[in-house]
């Protein structure tokens, strides 16, 4: 632990952190591609069934409701990652680092392998989706888990996979080109949906208090909460990438940014759908929904539109949450949270063994869906969903415990108060989302959060330090252990299910 001038509260560093793997310039990643990779993780396949997602549990005037609980929530975490990135430029993991910094090395270790987990969960929901999607136009791929969508996918998987190995500033070039194309269509069914908007129809059993189905007011708010959270996943990619921004300012601006555009896009295709199809009719439409709907406008164009906007917003998507999480392997090894084999680079800056570890966990997961039965699409993305809140509330509380302690902020009184609130705020938004996500998901969680403790226990041995550093460590340990072994046997019963 550090001592001195420069120690900080939580005992490490104020200067850098050295890594033994130093990022050439030439490699590093200036405003744009951060930025994209901001927008890129967030506009997915997420948007594209949007519509029929929040309307199958929520009527207009709740969702209304619920995006602006999400606006200000998400815009608080938008800042806080902004924020962080300011005050502690040495932490340049993101989500993981910042739970590390304030709860110590078992829950930083716990908070990086469940945003790892989260990331490449949801890649699967994008591979089931994309080729859901193809069956539009080709046969035998089905809902996304036929044996020919599988293998599809699973080609389409090693192909990124060679991608990335060549090199991360290649791919976040390429990520860049895919989320400007992407946002054409998607900016398209915006203008159609407003020409085909009807206030009457948007107005009609506006608090769904008509349709018993629906429940309440807050059960409808809380309906649409994990699908609000699947969509902005990917808030805090850039942070995740700060080692390589050629500045680390353009690092908070991208997340800012970038929450803007994808808020205001994301709260339009939804809303304007009220008005442009009967609740229980958006309800009713196939994946991707979008296509639905702007069908309805101007006809069958409007699929072809839409279903083309996806292909490419999934490439895209795909491309960005395959980098990802095997950038926060690779770093949480490089600071000692994973086993060092993690750590290693190729020639091209690329993680090798994360990538190769990531992609075959992928790889075996893609062979599961086939056994899974229905809604796979809708069960993955809420699973993502769950296993990513925890780190963010960790972060949350960081930046809470920052503002608060006065830690980084000499000087800045006036500056510090804001940061308190916002960091208090986002921390109740993270606690409601966890309300959101419902104890069923929390749990299925931890049986992924259980396995990790061997590749913890690894990380430990490997620095000649005992698995856990105390009694407080070992009973989380337990618990979570407990608490996985009862998600299985639930699960495998049938009293429980994704």
């Amino acid at each position: 632990m550090s001592s001195g001038p420069d120690a900080r509260p939580d005992g490490t560093s104020q200067g850098l952190v050295d890594t033994p793997n130093e990022i050439p310039e030439s490699e590093k990643l200036t405003f744009a591609p951060l930025l994209a990779l901001v927008v890129g993780s967030m506009v997915g396949g997420g948007i594209f069934n949007l519509p029929q997602n929040v309307a199958e549990t929520t009527a207009a005037g709740p969702a209304v409701i619920g995006w602006i609980i999400t606006a200000i929530g998400m815009c608080c975490l938008a800042l806080v990652f902004q924020n962080l990135a300011n005050r502690r430029p040495d932490l340049d993991a993101g989500v993981y680092s910042y739970a590390k910094a304030l709860f110590g090395q078992l829950t930083g270790f716990f908070s990086a392998w469940g945003y790892w987990f989260s990331a490449w969960v949801g890649n699967i929901a994008y591979f089931v989706l994309l080729f859901a999607t193809l069956s539009l136009w080709f046969g035998g791929f089905g809902d996304g888990t036929t044996w020919a969508a599988i293998i599809g996918a699973s080609v389409l998987l090693w192909l990124l996979h060679g991608l990335v190995l060549a090199g991360v500033r290649q791919a976040a070039i390429i990520n860049t080109i895919a989320t400007i194309a992407k946002l054409v269509p998607i900016g398209l069914f915006v203008i159609l949906a407003i020409y085909g908007f009807k206030y009457d129809l948007f107005a009609t059993d506006f608090w769904g208090t008509g349709d018993a189905d629906l429940g309440s007011i807050l059960d409808q708010t809380r309906g649409m909460m994990l699908v609000t959270v699947w969509v902005f996943i990917g808030i805090e990619g850039a942070s995740i990438y700060s080692a390589r921004a050629k500045k680390r300012s353009d690092v908070g601006k991208a997340t800012v940014i970038g929450f803007l555009a994808v808020l205001a896009l994301l709260m339009l295709v939804n809303l304007l759908s009220f008005g442009v199809m009967e609740r229980a009719a958006v309800a009713g439409l196939d994946d991707p929904s979008m296509a639905g709907v702007l069908e309805h406008v101007i006809g069958r164009p409007g699929t072809i539109i839409v279903s083309v906007g996806l292909v490419i917003s999934l490439f895209g998507a795909l491309l960005s949450w395959i980098m990802i999480p095997v950038e926060i392997m690779q770093v949480a090894a490089e600071d000692q949270t994973m086993p060092k084999a993690f750590a290693k680079l190729n020639a091209n800056q690329s993680p090798t063994t994360a990538l190769w570890f990531t992609s075959a966990c992928m790889q075996i997961m893609l062979v599961l869906t086939a056994f899974m039965g229905e809604g796979v699409y809708l069960s993955l993305i809420y699973l993502s969903s769950s296993l990513i809140l925890i780190p963010y509330l960790f972060a949350t509380m960081y930046a809470a415990f920052l503002a608060k302690t006065g830690s980084e902020y000499e000087g800045s009184p006036g500056r510090r108060k804001r940061d308190l609130i916002l960091g208090v705020v986002a921390t109740v938004y993270a606690i409601w989302l966890l309300y959101g996500a419902g104890l069923v998901y929390l749990l299925l969680a931890t049986m992924l959060y259980a396995p990790g403790l061997i590749i913890h226990a690894w990380a430990r041995k490997e620095r000649g330090e005992p698995v856990f550093a105390g009694t407080k460590e070992l009973v989380v340990s337990v618990v979570v252990v407990i608490l996985g072994i009862l998600a299985l046997v639930l699960l495998i019963n049938g009293t429980i299910s994704m």
